[in-house]
């Protein structure tokens, strides 16, 4: 920034409601299987992931080239070994597996080209050449200048073999999970035994998902189950001979019950509406479970001016917590801020179960408010990770790495959906400098130590209800009748009256201007000059 230029903001994107979730996913253990069901089940995924894998490998090998015939005539070739239904189900799965690694190849691309451009502006300036707010400066020593023009060398490699792939159609893909493959050379660091990880290994590279088909008999004809929770499978043709009932069909002993919206899963099965299953064994439990989903209508958001009738509870994200605040129309904070904790260590369920708690007492004190809508900031750290941009604050890109806000904002939306609150997205630009500048003081008490994180929440909520962030000011203490600017940074300068006066409530408990004196509040000449008051002029007036 220029000495003697007012720094310029970056424009602030106006807020809105997030959509609702699309889909249902629902999952319960499948009880009372016997060593032989168990057996049967992984011959199904064994029998079914084999083909599965080789018909990814022909998907990643057409690349640009793939077209409706060449889907056609793998979908022919599987249907042979398996049956049509399953056949649709795999060539499915491998085209999107392969549209989900270009996305990633994509976005792979686009990070090296960031780390390219943070380097390449650092060697070029003079080292030790201190940097700006928002421009790096350089290097510090010879020794760091090097070191980091070989990683721009090697990144412009890597940019390269990227690039090809993506103009090539070629990704890599790993069957199984790319994590779980390099776990195989580092067993000791994962304290596993060889045995234990070829069973997970199997247990990732099984497939046994079925489309749903709306109009088909309970709405799955490969994957059945019944209203009353009894689940049969469709045998592929190589193991047809393992059938226990009619119809080379096997049926397993016990019910899944759907405790989490069984109801409405229920009603679809009954409907015959199409619903989708998978069959999936976790190793660690060593216990098989059910999933089901399906696709529902498009939840239709509320409009922007019906969230804010109510008020609206500000949230601020964090690594640990979430900070939230209740606002009500007028953007005052009301009450005093909450805190929902969680604690992300651990392995994914228990970190998935955090974020869960943390969001369900976030959405209980938003019922009890009152309110018709959350406000949240619409953050996105993929361009804030890199080791490039931020150097040697190790500490802070494990933080921001660590926070899972795709999954909140994903956890947030579909939770507060199914209880009937909206979620509005606002800009998260100046929301945690601004509110703790602007209102972590102004709201402390001697009971009441607001953080930084409670000012952001403020901010937040007050940029969702369409209010400014920053609180009024009082004029100019060198010169009250405004010759600084007008008294108040909220009022804009084609807001009506801005430059009128602002009485306050009388009474003594106030310290406020007794009753009489509103008359003479805005006459600056009766505020400053003696001998001419505003009772004065009234009288001249009268006469």
């Amino acid at each position: 920034m220029t000495a003697g230029f007012p720094r310029v903001l970056r424009p602030v994107a106006a807020p809105f409601v997030a959509t609702g979730p699309s889909g249902v996913a629902v999952r319960d253990r499948l009880k009372h299987l016997t060593p032989a069901d168990a057996h049967v089940l992984a011959l199904i995924g064994q029998h079914l992931g084999g083909l599965a894998s080789a018909d990814l490998q022909a998907r990643c090998r057409d690349g640009h080239e793939h077209d409706a015939d060449r889907w056609a005539a793998r979908k022919r070739s599987l249907t042979g070994v398996s049956s049509s239904r399953w056949a649709g189900a795999i060539t499915r799965a491998s085209h999107d597996q392969w549209a989900l690694a270009r996305r990633n190849l994509d976005a792979h691309i686009r990070a090296l080209e960031a780390g390219m451009a943070i380097l390449g502006h650092r060697l070029a300036q003079p080292l030790g050449q201190p940097g700006a707010k928002h421009a790096p400066g350089g290097y510090r020593s010879r020794q760091e200048w090097f070191g980091k023009s070989r990683r721009l060398a090697m990144l412009r490699d890597r940019h390269t073999a990227a690039v090809k792939d993506w103009r090539d159609g070629r990704v890599r893909v790993v069957r199984g999970g790319r994590r779980l493959a390099n776990t195989r050379h580092h067993l000791d660091q994962a304290g596993l035994t060889e045995a234990q990880w070829r069973q997970r290994w199997q247990a990732a590279r099984r497939f046994l998902s079925a489309d749903g088909e709306t109009g088909k008999r309970y709405g799955n004809e490969t994957i059945r189950v019944t209203p009353d929770g009894q689940v049969s499978i469709k045998l592929p043709v190589p193991l047809a001979h393992l059938a226990n009932t009619a119809h080379g069909r096997y049926t397993l002993p016990g019910r899944v019950v759907f405790a989490h919206r069984g109801a409405g899963w229920r009603d679809r099965v009954e409907a015959n509406l199409a619903v989708a299953y998978r069959i999936h064994y976790d190793p660690q439990r060593g216990r098989w479970y059910l999933t089901a989903s399906w696709q529902q209508p498009q939840v239709q958001t509320i409009p922007l001016a019906a969230a804010r009738a109510a008020g609206m509870v500000g949230v601020d994200m964090n690594a640990d917590h979430l900070a939230a605040w209740l606002l009500d129309v007028h953007g005052n904070p009301v009450g005093d801020p909450r805190r929902f904790g969680y604690d992300l260590s651990g392995g994914a369920d228990r970190r998935d179960a955090q974020i869960r708690h943390a969001i369900t007492g976030l959405l209980h004190y938003a019922k009890r408010a009152g309110v018709t809508a959350i406000a949240v900031e619409d953050l996105d750290f993929t361009g804030e990770k890199s080791r490039e941009k931020h150097g040697r604050r190790r500490r802070f890109r494990q933080l921001i790495s660590g926070m899972p806000t795709g999954r909140l904002k994903a956890r947030l939306v579909s939770m507060a959906a199914a209880v009937g609150l909206a979620v509005v997205a606002v800009d998260p630009a100046y929301t945690s400098k601004w509110g703790a500048e602007h209102w972590q003081q102004p709201m402390a008490t001697p009971r009441r130590k607001p953080t930084r994180h409670d000012g952001a929440a403020i901010a937040i909520a007050r940029r969702a209800l369409g209010h400014r962030i920053r609180r009024r000011t009082p004029p100019p203490r060198d010169d009250q009748s405004d010759r600084c600017g007008h008294r108040s940074v909220q009022a804009r300068p084609g807001v009506p009256g801005r430059e009128g006066p602002r009485p306050g409530a009388p009474g003594s408990r106030t310290r406020c201007a007794p009753p009489d004196t509103a008359v003479k509040a805005g006459d600056q000449r009766a505020q400053h000059r003696s001998g001419h008051t505003a009772a004065h002029t009234q009288l001249m007036h009268s006469h």
